[in-house]
């Protein structure tokens, strides 16, 4: 019988392959699928572009979000508390790495805590879904939300990692029944998130019912969760059976659409291989409220705080010129300006 690292070992790896294998899916975003049509006269002071937003009850400066990577290593706490200051500097939101492995090793939860580096933030706590059907529930959201004083709680959903993970959590049956409950008996959002495979016009409209408040598509594009999954299994099989999946998934452009035709009005994050501002604000024309980024932001946290800050500062800019060009002065602007498909 193989014997299954413990999670932290597990979180090690995760960051170590990230930062040094190609781990991308073989598909793309989509968003390289559309453009913004050019105003020559956009009648806009680019020093008056209005990024700001509100969202469950804080304001943002930008439209970004650091997506939820890490925790539970001594080299997550540093990871985690360079995002962090960094995203108080620039006034974005964040989310934290599933935060089960503080919730079964409670000694970890320092790698998860970064509120006192970044008070004002919005930030989001971080467990898996799947984890409702072995032994957790709505006592363990509240610790996980109470642990980092969150803002709000994702609950992540990876039935294919689980699936070509050595020893993964595969039961996902009457799952939607417990997320509906969490979001009722919970006094904070619930945020419902995919890991990299985006989300279908059937799995938006289901979570809409189970109550969640967001939903962050995760799509195809980004990081391969099989692809971290095959690089450090410990067989051939289940090395292989991890790489077949190289392709998988709903494009983050297409699952964007999904969510906003299942449910028009909702907050949606769009993550999965965004690689800057022009993308974010893509996404945001699609229908989107929020863009994540999760690789980009991690290798420049292997680094320095000053090189996150420098990241999120150009990201930013990059929205403010992207919506100056396109002749935008808000994002609600954004969210009527109509892309156009190559």
């Amino acid at each position: 019988m193989t014997k299954v690292a413990p999670i932290d070992q597990r979180k090690a790896d995760h960051i170590k392959i990230n930062l040094e294998q190609d781990v991308r899916s073989a598909l793309s975003s989509g968003l390289e699928k559309y453009r913004f049509n050019h105003e020559a006269l956009p009648e806009l002071d680019l020093e008056r572009i209005d990024t700001t937003l509100s969202l469950f009850g804080k304001k943002i400066n930008s439209p970004i979000l650091i997506s939820s990577m890490t925790g539970g290593t001594d080299s997550a706490k540093t990871i985690n508390m360079r995002l962090a200051e960094a995203a108080q500097e620039c006034g974005i939101a964040m989310g934290v790495g599933s935060q089960r492995a503080a919730i079964e090793h409670p000694e970890q939860a320092e790698t998860f805590q970064v509120r006192k580096a970044a008070p004002d933030i919005l930030l989001f706590a971080n467990l898996g879904a799947v984890q409702l059907n072995y032994g957790y529930g709505i006592d363990q959201c509240r610790q996980a939300v109470d642990m980092i004083e969150a803002d709000a709680l994702i609950l992540h959903l990876n039935p294919l990692q689980e699936a070509v993970q050595d020893a993964g959590d595969v039961n996902f049956a009457g799952l939607a029944k417990k997320i509906e409950e969490v979001c009722k008996k919970i006094e904070v959002p619930v945020i419902a998130k995919e890991v990299g495979w985006g989300i279908s016009e059937r799995t938006a409209k289901l979570l809409v019912n189970c109550g969640v408040s967001a939903i962050d598509v995760a799509g195809a594009g980004g990081t391969s969760w099989s692809q971290v999954e095959m690089h450090r299994a410990p067989d051939e099989f289940t090395r292989q059976l991890a790489g077949t999946f190289v392709g998988w998934g709903i494009p983050t452009a297409e699952s964007i659409l999904n969510v906003r035709k299942a449910v028009p009005v909702m907050a949606v994050f769009a993550s999965g291989g965004l690689k800057d501002g022009l993308d974010i604000a893509k996404c945001i024309a699609l229908g989107a409220t929020l863009g994540g980024m999760a690789g980009p932001f991690l290798k420049a946290a292997a680094i320095s705080n000053e090189n996150v800050v420098d990241m999120m500062k150009l990201t930013m800019r990059q929205i403010e010129v992207t919506m100056f060009a396109a002749g935008v002065g808000t994002l609600e602007g954004l969210k009527v300006k109509k892309l156009v498909k190559i």
